[in-house]
């Protein structure tokens, strides 16, 4: 049963038609020849290509020069002869003044007569060089044949050709040898490499290459290496950590919230328990306590749920934002609550870019926490000052303060202070929506030195002062 064939995609208006990913082979993954046989094969080969051409570029330089030194004798001979000549020497003292090793004399008078030794008849591994005597009584206009035999410029060729080929046999041999010895010293940084990989591998950490120089390629590559360890190990512990502290996280949030389940569950069961003759004020007492703990259980799922999207990444809605009008809505709020507290702000009137409910939440966490550490009854300040870069709003309060070596431990996630009331999440979120914000959210001494807590929010913002 044959299927029908699709159309081909129409190509839009105007444009080119689409494209489709090109499917490339599925290669099977990186080859790993042994480096030492590659390195060595490749010299080898290299070798094997430089020494021929190097044994004939010599031999045709040693022709060439053997060619052009008999040429050189020979004429270099007829030219003594011209000087004897012109000197009057004797034909046959002339012929024994001119005659060399491996060169043939001949001098022939206009007379007929010759001297030294007879001429030979030309052939292809025969050199001549004729010339005729200018001067001299008897010699003058003799004719002088200088012959030499080639054949043994070929042997001593010959034996140059056989001596190439046995020294570039044995410089490939000799070669061959010393790679093979020497690819172990030049590699062994790689092995010392495959070993670390292979103790890391093993669960043995902390190994480091360390190298002595990294200028160099290895000295790069093992430092480089180093770096990759550190990095991997680095985000080994990073996770070990981070892993520790959620499972540290779940198991306190399951015990905050077991807390107020558990009152939930009391107060129902008892609710469902009671008669229809108990009193009324015993039924109210446990519908209170109904309420007041699925509060609490649900302000704890409240904050969880916002420290998860600071974990995941908070989304800001920024938009300019008054802080005095921002202050002064906390700071009526906290009067109704706590009437009898002394409540001041103090600073100009600024205005920042950021999430204004963020900052409600951080000023209304830092502003509870003042009023239950001075139990309703001290006095609470807002100072606030522009910086170069950023802006600062100090929440400062007379209360007993805090220890130098507690005022980072009460930013960690469930962790309760002496007189906290809360579910240990309040500063950890207000210090997540100011560094959500590239602020910060930090517990200091008061600026007066006086004694009381003081906590520092710090914005990031082109703060600009509002006109009257």
């Amino acid at each position: 049963m044959t299927q029908p064939i699709p159309d081909p995609p129409t190509p839009p208006p105007g444009g080119l038609p689409p494209t489709t990913p090109s499917l490339t082979p599925a290669t099977g993954g990186l080859r790993t020849v042994s480096l030492r046989r590659r390195v060595t094969l490749m010299a080898l080969v290299v070798l094997l290509v430089v020494l021929p051409i190097t044994g004939l570029a010599v031999k045709a330089i040693f022709d060439a020069q053997a060619e052009r030194n008999l040429n050189t004798l020979l004429n270099g001979r007829a030219q003594l002869a011209q000087q004897l000549a012109r000197q009057n020497v004797a034909p046959a003292n002339l012929v024994r003044r001119i005659d060399a090793d491996g060169i043939r004399v001949t001098l022939t008078l206009r007379t007929g007569q010759q001297f030294g030794a007879p001429p030979v008849e030309p052939t292809g591994k025969i050199r001549e060089v004729r010339a005729t005597l200018q001067a001299g009584q008897r010699t003058r206009g003799a004719t002088l044949v200088l012959t030499a035999d080639t054949s043994l410029l070929d042997g001593a060729s010959r034996t140059l050709r056989r001596v190439l080929l046995i020294s570039g046999a044995a410089a490939l041999l000799i070669t061959a040898l010393a790679l093979i010895l020497g690819m172990r010293l030049a590699l062994a940084p790689l092995d010392a490499m495959t070993s670390l990989a292979r103790s890391i591998a093993a669960g043995r950490r902390g190994g480091r290459l360390q190298p002595t120089r990294t200028d160099t390629e290895l000295g790069r590559t093992a430092a480089a290496f180093d770096e990759m360890l550190d990095s991997l190990e680095g985000a080994e512990r990073t996770a070990r950590g981070s892993e520790q502290r959620m499972r540290q996280f779940v198991a306190d949030a399951a015990h905050e919230l077991r807390t107020p389940v558990a009152g939930l569950q009391t107060a129902a069961e008892t609710l469902l328990q009671l008669t229809p003759d108990a009193p009324s004020h015993r039924r109210e007492e446990l519908e209170l306590l109904l309420v007041r703990e699925s509060r609490r259980a649900g302000t704890l799922v409240a904050d969880l749920l916002e420290l998860a999207r600071i974990d995941a990444g908070l989304e800001l809605r920024r938009r300019p934002v008054h802080l005095r009008a921002l202050a002064t809505t906390q700071l009526d709020r906290l009067r109704l609550t706590a009437p009898t507290l002394t409540i001041n702000f103090t600073g100009p009137d600024l205005s920042v870019f950021a999430d204004p409910d963020r900052l409600t939440q951080i000023l209304a966490n830092l502003l509870d926490n003042a009023r239950h550490a001075t139990t309703g009854h001290g006095q609470i300040d807002i100072l606030v000052k522009p910086a170069p870069d950023l802006i600062e709003i100090v929440v400062q309060d007379n209360g007993p303060g805090v220890p130098p070596q507690a005022r980072e431990r009460i930013f960690q996630r469930l962790v309760h202070g002496e007189r906290s009331k809360g579910s240990g999440l309040g500063l950890p979120i207000a210090r997540g929506f100011a560094r959500a914000h590239g602020g910060d959210l930090v517990c200091i001494d008061r600026p007066d030195g006086r004694p009381g807590a003081a906590f520092r929010l710090t914005l990031p913002a082109a703060t600009t002062p509002l006109r009257p």
